[in-house]
Parts: structure tokens; sequence; C-alpha cells
């Protein structure tokens, strides 16, 4: 349940309530506004206001507050609340930088492009496609070819009802895929819940670990990537069990998401991966509905508050077809393009798609129009 919050409110906030600041009204001129708008880390978006949310067990109270006027809010909430919210703030201003993957640096500053490249018999859009191991090699070179930074090799299928597969033919799947496009110059992510899958991938090439699970999977998953020292991918999904959509029940989906998010990266600083090499996932479509997926997509510049790049996927994903009169997996591409090009609005730093072409002209369209705002 929303109410409306005013700084009166703040000082009686119990003390399990939590405090949630998300960017919003965006602005594309920040010149014109001196100092009353702030930048999204070292992205092309600028925003005037907060959404400041304080959440007390079902009951949500929100408020937009100028970005000037902060201050005094966060002066009025109880000492815990205002060290989260000063976090958070300080999570919004971070620098993202780049990542250095081998012989590629990818800059974080605009939107890049994942390349979705899964060699499976049965993932949901593209399944069959790729289980050759030579055309899955030719994908990825085509994919990487038409404007990937980075290419996301799956060797398993996570779709609803996807059956789990043995570590060891995952492995057999997406070993030989990784090195050729490594060796090619092509910097590779590997898209895994398995420990022994990652470091497989990795000491065949690959410089991402793509986790579905937040690392909460394979108990010696995290243990993997710590002494990898690579930047890792930390997804929502309601479940760490064979099946990832299990159990998507949320009191208010953004914040359960942020919160389980929150926590997941905070494991892993105690586990001694650098924050910098954290990015985080919404996960949209794994264990949640339409309206899930749609309030996390417009609430998703708060998962910047973590100080983390954003990776966003929803390329071809059933939400669009139940916005679309069911349109099938192949007929989404319209419905792809406009979420990313919605979530590259809110700062996202990375986009993961199948259809790089296209998504690479709406990318370009987007930072045209961004540079026109800047200069005109």
């Amino acid at each position: 349940m929303f109410q409306p919050l005013t700084k009166p409110d703040l000082g009686s906030a119990s003390s399990t309530a939590q405090v949630y600041l998300r960017p919003t009204s965006f602005v594309d001129r920040p010149h014109e506004l001196d100092d009353v708008c702030l930048r999204i880390a070292d992205t092309m978006v600028w925003f005037a206001a907060w959404h400041v949310s304080v959440r007390e067990g079902d009951r949500v109270q929100s408020a937009i507050v100028p970005v000037p006027d902060l201050d005094a809010w966060i002066a009025a909430m109880p000492d815990r609340l205002g060290e989260a919210a000063t976090a958070q703030r300080a999570g919004i201003a971070r620098p993202r930088g780049a990542f250095h993957l081998g012989e590629r640096t990818i800059r974080l500053g605009e939107p890049q492009l994942m390349g979705i490249l899964n060699v499976t018999p049965d993932s949901f859009s593209d399944g069959g496609k790729h289980v050759d191991a030579a055309a899955a090699i030719d994908a990825g070179f085509a994919l990487a070819s038409a404007g990937a930074a980075i290419i996301d090799v799956g060797g398993e299928s996570t779709r609803p009802g996807a059956p789990l597969l043995w570590e060891g033919d995952e492995i057999q799947r997406v070993e030989s895929v990784v090195s050729a496009l490594a060796k090619g110059g092509v910097a590779v992510s590997i898209d895994t819940r398995k420990a022994a899958v990652m470091e497989a991938a990795l000491a065949a090439g690959a410089r991402i670990v793509n986790d579905i699970s937040a690392l909460r999977y394979d108990d010696r998953a995290m243990e993997v990537v710590v002494r990898a020292g690579c930047p890792v991918v930390l997804m929502h999904a309601p479940s760490a069990k064979s099946d990832p959509h299990e159990g998507g029940s949320y009191a208010h989906v953004l914040l359960d998401v942020y919160d389980m998010l929150a926590e997941r990266v905070a494991a892993c600083e105690v586990a001694g991966i650098d924050r910098a090499k954290i990015i985080v996932d919404p996960g949209i479509g794994f264990g949640k509905g339409v309206g899930d997926n749609l309030a996390l997509v417009n609430g998703l510049a708060l998962l910047h508050t973590l100080g983390c790049p954003i990776l966003f996927g929803a390329s071809r994903k059933r939400m669009i077809g139940a916005l679309d009169n069911e349109a099938a997996a192949d007929q989404r591409l319209g419905g792809t393009v406009a979420l990313h090009y919605q979530a590259a609005g809110q700062g996202a730093q990375l986009l993961r798609v199948h259809d790089i072409a296209e998504n690479r002209q709406a990318l370009r369209v987007w930072r045209g129009l961004r540079d026109a705002a800047l200069t005109a």
C-alpha cells in the first residue's frame, strides 16, 4: 500500500523501516538547471528529483523530493535511515568506469550491448540454432561484428520448466565456443550457475561470470569468482534451487528485488569481490508476472544506488507477447527495442539482447538525441 510521505512522518519511522532513493524527473539539458540536478555515475543521464520511499512491513510511504532538498529530508530521518540514504546517494555518484577484459576495454559511460549466444537445444527463443560448435562460433563472431561489446555464452536453458543439465554436458557445449571466441579477440561472459562450468569457461578465456542465481546455487561459485578476480553479474531470481522461477511472490516487487540484490552485493564484498566488479540484473521474467516486470522496468533507476553497473535483459521475453496479442518469441523485436531503449534512458550500462544490429541502431539514435540536447 502506498501513502504520501512528509518530513514529519520520518521522525516516527520504526526501527525496522527501510529507505529507498530512486532517481526520477530525468532531464536532457542539465546545463540549464545549474545545481538542481545530478548525474547518474558517469552515464549520459541526469535527474532533477528523488523518489523517496520508506517501507515498514507492507506499508510504503513515498514522496518526490527535488535534488537540492534531499539534505533536509535526510536530516529529518532517524540516524539509521539517514545513513542508508546517504550511502545510496553516494552509490549514484560513484563512477562505473570500464571493464578491462583481456584485449578489450568496455567503457560504461554509455550503454553497451551484450550479445546472447545460447549453445542449447531448448532455450525459449533460439534453442537449437547453435548446438553445433562451429555454427555457434560463427554466430558469436557475427554478433561481435554487428556491435556486441560482450558475447554471453550459455550452455543450459533456464526457461520455465527446462530440465537441469549435468555440468559435464554443459562444459562440453560451451568450452570450445568460449575458447574460439576469446582467441579471436572477443570479450566473452559465461552464463552459468555452476562452479565447474565457470572454472572451465574462465580457463578457456571467458572474462565475466553471469550467474542467474547471484552465486547462490553452487556453494563453490563464490570461491571461483573470488579466485578469478573477474567481474560477476548477480541476477535476481526468486529461487536459488534447480528451478529459478519457483516462489515468485512479492510484497513490493521493486523493493524486494532491490533488497535481495543489496544483500548479495554485500555478501560478495565480504567474500572479497570488489564492488567495482559487481554488476546487478533485476532478472526480468524470472519468477515474475507481467505487472512485476513492468514495475521493474519503470523503477530500474533505483538499482543505481547500489553503486554497481546495471545489466538489463528483456530480449524477446514473454512480457512482450503478453502486451501484444501473444506475439511469438521471434516476433518480439519491436518490444525488445522499446524496453531496452527505456532501460538506456534510465542509465543501464549493459543491455543483453539477441538482435544486435537493431538494438545498436536504437542506441545510436538514443545517443544522437542525448548529444543534440546537450549541445543545441
